[in-house]
């Protein structure tokens, strides 16, 4: 349609609506491409905007009902408000020698598929948990319901072991924003249940349950975050990537995360053995550096939660 003699205003309207635009992404403090999501405090996480905005809540059917404004006395690791948006978690204080071992789990319909093809062997690399096993490290594993679907077995050993901690990773491994490393998106109105969907399937198996959540791809921005406040959840990053998924060799895993390690420090690893073929290899360099260094593995709730000096 022809703008004829509307010219003006119509410019005046688009620069007003650059600038606010403008506004908005210089002060979101959640923008994780390009952007940091805020400064960490000392311990680690992030705390954004606390309360949740009538206009940022989810449709009432996405929240559970049993959701309450604070988390119960005696309540799971990571369990926080379910009124306020979640705190986002890099690492735990920096002081004494503690350090989380964490390993994503990562399942999506692609993945299914090659393995119901016979493509790919397994996604689940139990000379990791053997290792982790064998030699009592304490670990925690961020699990995608379909990887637990798939996996039910292996979940029900990892369950049993007191040492290990077990937290969610989504349903199927989906991106929370555009332009996460390729994955396809999921629909906004389906994060809420998606996530608590896991939690579920997770929560079956017993063990060492924790409300902390991991993105796929660390990615996540205020509507992701707004869509999991009803949840009652912390999510965590992590502060020391290892860059395993795909790599060719075990040393590059190794340098990545004896270079970057600290006191509070929370490694991401994968334990998905086809699409992360030299974790199980780089893990025993791994524990041997981290002694070198007079670290200690122990699971995500303790580093978290580290006691005062």
């Amino acid at each position: 349609m022809p703008v004829k003699n509307s010219r003006v205003p119509l410019v005046a309207t688009l620069a007003a609506v650059v600038g606010a635009l403008t506004l908005l992404v210089v002060m979101n403090p959640l923008q994780r491409n390009g952007a940091d999501l805020g400064q960490p405090s000392e311990s680690g996480a992030r705390f954004v905007e606390a309360e949740v905005g009538a206009s940022d809540r989810p449709k009432a059917s996405a929240t559970p009902s049993s959701a309450s404004s604070t988390p119960p006395a005696g309540a799971l690791p990571g369990a926080t408000r379910t009124d306020a948006l979640p705190p986002v978690v890099d690492h735990g204080p920096r002081r004494g020698n503690k350090v989380a071992l964490t390993f994503d789990a990562d399942m999506t319909d692609a993945m299914r598929r090659q393995l119901r093809s016979g493509a790919v062997r397994s996604y689940a690399n139990l000379e990791i948990i053997d290792r982790l096993e064998r030699e009592g490290v304490p670990a925690t594993f961020f699990l995608t319901g379909m990887w637990v679907e798939q996996y039910p077995d292996v979940t029900r050993r990892l369950a049993a072991n007191p040492q290990f901690e077990l937290a969610n990773h989504t349903y199927g491994h989906l991106a929370f924003t555009a332009d996460c490393y390729g994955l396809p998106r999921i629909d906004r109105r389906k994060m809420t249940a998606d996530v608590a969907r896991t939690f579920d399937l997770v929560s079956a198996y017993g063990g060492r349950q924790t409300r902390y959540f991991r993105f796929p791809g660390l990615c996540h921005d205020r509507t992701a975050l707004t869509a999991l406040a009803p949840l009652g959840l912390t999510v965590v990053d992590g502060d020391v990537v290892s860059g395993d998924p795909f790599a060719t060799a075990w040393q590059p895993i190794v340098r990545a995360v004896l270079d970057r390690v600290r006191p509070g420090s929370v490694i991401v690893l994968h334990v998905t053995e086809a699409n992360a073929p030299m974790t199980d290899e780089a893990l025993p360099h791994i524990l041997a550096g981290l002694a070198e260094r007079g670290l200690e593995p122990a699971p995500l709730s303790e580093v978290l939660d580290a006691p005062p000096a």
